[in-house]
């Protein structure tokens, strides 16, 4: 076994023009923790991991960065990717982001789940799924 391949997702990269506000949003977000941050990157993890246990999500400095489109406009800037966050109370989810500093999109597209815009402008969804945060199977609590 020694010679099997292991490949195992250490973080997600989000590109910004500031890496520690935006770390701050997220940790604040989520509830999770700023592990570490400079002028290029900022990481948050769970509270109380060490930095491997769980995956991180790490912000890259990034001063050409510009918010995507949202929804799809031909010949702009596209999302590539965006993160859902599982809710167990979507209204309550939705005020709360926006205190730590998100906005509503203002095209949605179910009433299960709401687009909404980090301070710099990423896509990311609350989605509504009490179920499975409830599970004791569901990760990074």
């Amino acid at each position: 076994m020694d010679n099997e391949l292991i490949i195992k997702m250490s973080a997600i990269m989000i590109d910004c023009k500031d890496p520690n506000e935006l770390a701050n949003f997220y940790a604040a977000l989520v509830k999770w923790e700023v592990v570490f941050f400079d002028e290029e990157y900022a990481v948050i993890a769970p509270p109380d991991t060490s930095q491997g246990t769980y995956p991180s999500i790490t912000f890259q400095h990034n001063p050409n960065y510009t918010p995507p489109t949202w929804t799809d406009e031909p010949n702009a800037h596209q999302q590539m990717a965006h993160i859902d966050f599982c809710v167990n109370d979507l209204e309550k989810a939705v005020e709360y982001a926006i205190s730590c500093g998100a906005t509503i999109a203002s095209k949605q597209f179910s009433d299960r789940w709401k687009v909404m815009f980090d301070p710099e402008g990423h896509p990311f969804c609350l989605v509504l799924q009490k179920g499975l945060i409830e599970s004791e199977g569901f990760a990074l609590r």
